[in-house]
């Protein structure tokens, strides 16, 4: 086959395969709808944008937590035999790279706490939580960290305004969203 042969065929595919690809489409799957996407928009901001309705304490969240977390966690969040770390306690991140990270020693928002467990617990059931469930248990988590009181209530009012112990240490790469 010659040069210009080779190109003429390498013209006509381009040509017929530019009218497929703006023929009619295969009628995969439906149109997401402002709904649908709203499902699933659910960030907890660090200034309370996003957080829903609802309230719970850590006493309401000792009970949530050992029904719905401890599996994994452990019994009082001192470490399971799936999530082994504890998620209260340890030294302080100055001691270097490799000291164990917990809600109380390492993160920076009480909201990203309410957040991460909104969206990904019960790791066998994600998303199945109450916003009163995980208010409860973001509650028990914070006073496990003695970051609040056993009787504080945390819903979309307290929860942004808990200051977290290591929040001054983070910099913040958006910081209009804060």
């Amino acid at each position: 086959m010659s040069t210009l042969n080779a190109l003429l065929a390498v013209a006509a595919a381009l040509a017929f395969g530019s009218a497929t690809a703006n023929a009619e489409t295969p009628k995969l799957g439906t149109p997401i709808t402002e709904q649908d996407i709203a499902a699933w928009d659910i960030a907890a901001m660090p200034n309370g944008a996003g957080l829903p309705p609802g309230s719970g304490t850590a006493v309401q969240g000792a009970k949530v937590f050992a029904e719905k977390c401890s599996v994994c966690h452990g019994e009082g969040a001192k470490g399971g035999t799936v999530a082994r770390a504890p998620l209260f306690g340890g030294r302080p991140i100055t001691d270097g790279i490799d000291t164990p990270k917990t809600i109380g020693n390492f993160w920076g928002h009480a909201t990203t706490v309410f957040d991460f467990t909104r969206r990904a617990m019960p790791f066998s059931a994600p998303r199945t939580l109450t916003p009163e469930d995980i208010y409860a248990t973001t509650a028990y988590l914070l006073y496990l960290n003695k970051i609040i009181g056993e009787n504080e209530v945390m819903d979309a009012k307290t929860l942004p305004a808990v200051k977290m112990p290591h929040r001054d240490n983070f910099i913040i790469r958006f910081p209009d969203r804060i």
